[in-house]
């Protein structure tokens, strides 16, 4: 005996995906972007940090990267695509966090901009 499938032909748009982030809990979820309303962790409700399309989360248990990500999401920085790729840089550890808001502090340079900075003078 066979079977037949047969496949129905609905016209679908494609949304490209964005990231969205929830601190506490440690999660990440890729969603259509529609605009800036608020979305909310299916998890605990929190309202989720608009990210970007170009983010790759750290492990769940990975606990220095979520601090570096939080460092980052509260200074403004955000992982959207540029004309030639990808975000640019982001530190992926402490010290590099550290050594960048050193620099900072000391430069007068607005955090968010030493934060991405690809090597610190």
């Amino acid at each position: 005996m066979s079977h037949t499938r047969t496949m129905s032909h609905t016209k679908t748009t494609t949304r490209s995906k964005t990231s969205y982030v929830c601190l506490p809990c440690r999660a990440s979820y890729k969603q259509p972007y529609e605009g800036d309303h608020e979305r909310r962790c299916p998890r605990c409700a929190r309202p989720l940090i608009h990210v970007g399309s170009a983010f790759a989360p750290p492990k769940r248990r990975d606990t220095a990267g979520w601090r570096v990500l939080s460092v980052l999401l509260n200074a403004g920085v955000r992982f959207h695509k540029s004309c030639c790729g990808g975000p640019g840089y982001r530190p992926r550890t402490l010290a590099e966090v550290r050594e960048r808001i050193a620099y900072a502090q000391a430069t007068g340079e607005p955090f968010a901009r030493a934060l991405v900075r690809y090597e610190v003078p």
